[in-house]
């Protein structure tokens, strides 16, 4: 079993809103998860990105590892 973080798409139609999760890299895009530590908004002008900095760390300590998409959300986001 190996933990991700990763994206988990919402929203409706055409109008996608994602949330950044840690999850078993076994479960579904949208199926169960263990925490959420962000959302990504793509659609905004700005294309918000809220993290949980201290939580992200946290995971990746314990050995989660983020998906190219998420590490690159990560890296782009400047620290609050």
């Amino acid at each position: 079993m190996a933990v991700r973080i990763r994206l988990a798409r919402h929203g409706t139609k055409k109008k996608p809103f994602y949330r950044i999760v840690v999850a078993d890299s076994e479960a579904s895009r949208n199926g169960r998860f263990i925490e959420v530590v962000g959302t990504y908004s793509p659609r905004d002008k700005a294309k918000r990105v809220e993290l949980k900095r201290e939580r992200i760390e946290y995971w990746m300590k314990n050995g989660a590892l983020p998906t190219e998409t998420v590490g690159q959300l990560i890296k782009q986001t400047p620290a609050s």
